[in-house]
């Protein structure tokens, strides 16, 4: 029985011989019903030709050309089927997409014509089109929130995302969502000092003594407060009861511990500080940094241990600060190191040292301070903020947090590494910043004119490193004339 002929386009090959191939040559050739090539690891030699025998004879056969023309109409079939190169669309693109198919859609759905006409239109897939439309059209609805219902949440149900996501009746992912977008915010609380109608008063009153008393009352401006000598007292320890540290995934998480956390060793220190002052090539004359003092003591030890034997000075901190260590500690330190570093141009000037209302601070008439402080040409003298204003002080202001985040950065296990961080710290706080930090409480001042002697306000922000760098930081503010008009009525 003979076997039906198929008719094709190509001779009927019988038989041919081939080298060994190297490469694999097998392509799916259009309009073909048969394949043609399907050698693997064999090598073409694209110089060499191949013969072979069919019923018409001897025929030379080129496979490269064969391959090239077919590799030709594979990219010509790719293009003609529409495969377009991935396009990252811009927001205003993807808008114009959805406005088209807003348009062209008929009751919320799409006819396949616009599914293969819009495509086109921007270079994109077909896919690409059909998630805009899913997203913003048929996809996750956005969750609707009615902030005007957290007014109305008790603050004390309003401290965690949780528990505001609790009393909104809404999930936790959601409310971050909104919170990370901007629509609603984190605001960090501080206890502030409670303040009488009087302690109001006073706080203003002081406001309106740092002005320049010729510029009242038609252009009021602060003194630049170079004769003042800001002192406070602050604990510093030896390390915080939390710590955050960033380690690699394989390293041991570290162990700290100590006999109680909620005695963790501690010494307090009496800072004194003034502003600093430039030339006129903003070279520093005059550093302002009085002296950091540590209210210690060195006691011989009493009993010989593994790190000392008997009779061995120690440090020991004075836990008990009371009037006569803090008189002593201003006749003793203070005044001297004021003495020493002052520039010597302003020697015959006040000296006006300006502490708080503390019941350890000498009083500005102590007779023995008095004594010391008007000895060797100098007339210092002492005053006191008004009660209850740690933000009338440049060290409670800022100078304090940050030599604090500065004595964090370097390990202390003992007192006196303790106080040598601190000492180096201080030392280390830029001049430049402290000048900034007197600014900042003259901007202060204002704010307290503005709220009628409160605390409540918040603390202006006015580019003082900007306006640094380019060499227009002023030395004193202004302020205006009506404002202090209206101090000036509130206390009459």
């Amino acid at each position: 029985m003979e076997t039906p002929s198929v008719e094709t386009n190509i001779p009927n090959f019988r038989h041919f011989h081939l080298p060994d191939l190297n490469v694999d040559i097998a392509r799916s050739i259009p309009d073909l019903n048969i394949n043609i090539f399907s050698f693997k690891n064999s090598q073409i030699d694209s110089s060499s030709e191949l013969h072979f025998e069919d019923e018409m004879g001897d025929e030379t056969f080129e496979p490269h050309l064969i391959i090239s023309e077919g590799e030709n109409i594979v990219e010509a079939q790719a293009a003609s089927s529409g495969i377009r190169k991935k396009k990252n669309l811009t927001n205003n693109e993807r808008q114009a997409v959805y406005t088209m198919l807003q348009q062209k859609s008929n009751n919320g759905r799409l006819g396949k014509e616009v599914t293969r006409l819009v495509p086109s239109q921007f270079s994109v897939s077909m896919r690409t089109i059909q998630r805009i439309w899913k997203q913003t059209d048929y996809g996750r609805k956005r969750v609707e929130i009615d902030f005007e219902r957290i007014r109305g949440i008790p603050l004390h149900r309003r401290t965690t995302i949780r528990s505001l996501a609790c009393s909104l009746q809404t999930k936790k992912s959601t409310l971050f969502r909104r919170f990370t977008s901007g629509e609603i915010r984190r605001h960090s609380n501080a206890i502030k000092p409670f303040l009488k109608e009087e302690n109001k008063k006073v706080r203003l009153q002081f406001c309106i003594s740092m002005l320049e008393r010729d510029s009242i009352p038609h252009d009021p401006s602060f003194i630049g407060m170079y004769n003042f000598v800001h002192i406070d007292e602050k604990w510093f320890y030896m390390t915080k009861k939390m710590n955050r540290y960033y380690l690699l995934p394989d390293e041991e998480d570290p162990l700290r511990t100590c006999k109680s956390k909620n005695f963790i060793a501690k010494v307090m220190f009496l800072a004194a500080i003034a502003r600093p002052r430039f030339d006129a090539h903003g070279n520093e004359t005059f550093s302002g940094k009085i002296g950091v003092f540590p209210f210690v003591t060195h006691e011989p030890a009493k009993r010989t241990s593994v790190n000392r034997v008997a009779g061995t000075l120690e440090t020991k901190p004075i836990t008990s600060v009371n009037k006569e260590v803090i008189r002593s500690y201003l006749i003793e330190k203070v005044l001297p190191a004021i003495k020493e570093k002052w520039p010597r141009e302003d020697a015959g000037h006040p000296i006006f040292i300006q502490q708080d209302n503390a019941r350890t601070h000498v009083d500005r008439n102590d007779e023995l301070f008095r004594r010391a402080a008007s000895q060797d040409g100098f007339d210092i003298r002492l005053i006191s903020q008004p009660p209850n204003s740690p933000d009338l002080n440049i060290l409670d202001l800022g100078f304090f947090s940050a030599i604090q985040s500065l004595q964090y950065k370097e390990p202390a296990k003992t007192v006196d590494e303790l106080l040598a961080v601190v000492q180096r710290s201080f030392q280390a706080f830029p001049s430049t910043k402290s000048n900034r930090i007197l600014i900042t409480l003259q901007s202060c001042m204002i704010e307290i004119m503005k709220v009628k002697g409160s605390n409540k306000y918040k603390i202006p922000h006015i580019k003082k490193a900007m306006m640094e760098r380019v060499g227009q930081l002023p030395t004193h503010l202004k302020c205006d004339s009506e404002l202090v008009q209206e101090v000036f009525n509130y206390l009459s």
